[in-house]
């Protein structure tokens, strides 16, 4: 007999919510919806509500919640509605949760997502910036609290699925020589550098093969997202950056590949679908259906490779430092990033000022050793507040 498993979905109106939704309903025999939260398409989080019914939905504030709530009854729906960060955290780590998935974006996901690895849960981790920011600390408390960490990112869930199961042990030791890391280049990999001074936000999200949040697919365009990623890859795995090599790939196709000291190379392929990864975590160590279609080799025909260009993509080489310099130099990356990626979305900055508020801000603030999380709150901070200087004084 299966035991039905509650899931509480941080992020639920987002695409990496909507996809986890969507395979949970497939499997109703499996996973129970327990807690869903929104942050400002509240309508759409009351759609998803009269749907999988869950016991509890947070939003941001009282008056947000005041209405939900009202609504919900009006409905006849037993939803209880929570609102504020405290909430998020509650609803992460509650004694009947079985599994969390991770998918609010920014830094924003952190508090919730440290709180259900403190409280034992088994994490899909789709908030890249909760091991960004907090990498050691937050791999401390999911060894403390006993936390199953599963990444659904799609290229590290393809790691994941291509390591040896004692890959804990080191990479070295499992004769592992480095990890290959693709990126798909975004919609500005073949464009005349002279001309990306005139791209806009719609251009930036009009991702060729994945359908994301704006702010994630800004960050596909930048490669920010593979630099973030780098970085992600490197407390999952236990890795140094120089053991991950980025590889675009346009096709999205390999997902990511493991070299091994044999001469051995996996990889893990698939269309090009978030809920593979997704469903792979929800099951494992099992394997079920996802609703995505069997790959296609005869219709994908071809397979290609390059190496990043780092004069197109800056945002990759500041990850990279970020990476090697650790301590809080990952934390303002991401924090200067999320202020310079908001500006590009409102027109205020064209879209290589992205990189150049991010290098301002990491050369104008030297990094430290991170001792606690508010060691990192702190530079997170500072990091958006140089940001924000240099925006009202260009």
């Amino acid at each position: 007999m299966t035991v039905v498993q509650h899931i509480t979905v941080l992020g639920a109106t987002g695409s990496i919510g909507l996809s986890t939704l969507d395979v949970i309903a497939r499997h109703p025999d499996r996973y129970q919806v327990f807690a869903l939260t929104g942050f400002s398409r509240v309508a759409e989080l009351e759609a998803l509500c009269v749907i999988h019914k869950p016991r509890y939905a947070v939003v941001p504030d009282t008056v947000v919640a005041q209405q939900l709530q009202a609504n919900l009854r009006a409905v006849g729906l037993p939803t209880e509605v929570l609102y504020g960060a405290q909430s998020l955290c509650e609803v992460a780590a509650h004694a009947e949760v079985d599994a969390v998935m991770a998918a609010i974006v920014g830094a924003a996901g952190l508090p919730p997502t440290l709180a259900a690895v403190e409280a034992g849960k088994k994490v899909l981790l789709a908030n890249k910036e909760a091991l960004v920011m907090s990498g050691a600390l937050f791999m401390q408390a999911v060894k403390r609290g006993g936390a199953v960490l599963l990444p659904i990112d799609s290229e590290h869930n393809a790691i994941f699925q291509c390591l040896p199961g004692d890959y804990a042990r080191g990479l070295d030791k499992v004769g592992v020589r480095r990890v290959l890391l693709t990126a798909s280049g975004g919609p500005f990999r073949e464009m005349p550098l002279d001309q990306l001074h005139a791209v806009t936000p719609e251009q930036a999200c009009a991702h060729p093969n994945w359908s994301m949040g704006r702010k994630i697919s800004v960050d596909s365009a930048s490669m920010m997202n593979k630099g973030l990623e780098l970085i992600e890859a490197c407390w999952l795995f236990d890795a140094s950056p120089a053991q991950i090599e980025v590889v675009v790939h346009p096709q999205s196709v390999i997902h990511s590949l493991v070299d091994y000291v044999d001469g051995s190379v996996l990889a893990q392929l698939g269309n090009p679908d978030m809920r593979t990864p997704i469903s792979h975590a929800l099951a494992w160590p099992e394997r079920i259906d996802s609703g995505v279609a069997p790959l296609d080799l005869f219709a994908v025909a071809r397979l290609d490779f390059q190496a990043p260009d780092e004069l197109r993509f800056p945002c990759l080489r500041l990850a990279r430092e970020a990476a090697q310099a650790g301590g809080t130099a990952p934390a303002m990356l991401n924090a200067a990033n999320e202020v310079a990626v908001a500006a590009f979305l409102e027109r205020r900055i064209r879209f290589p000022e992205i990189a150049s508020i991010i290098e301002h801000v990491l050369q104008a603030e030297p990094a430290v050793a991170v001792e606690c999380l508010d060691t990192v709150l702190v530079a997170d901070g500072r990091a958006r507040n140089l940001a924000e200087r240099w925006l009202a004084q260009r």
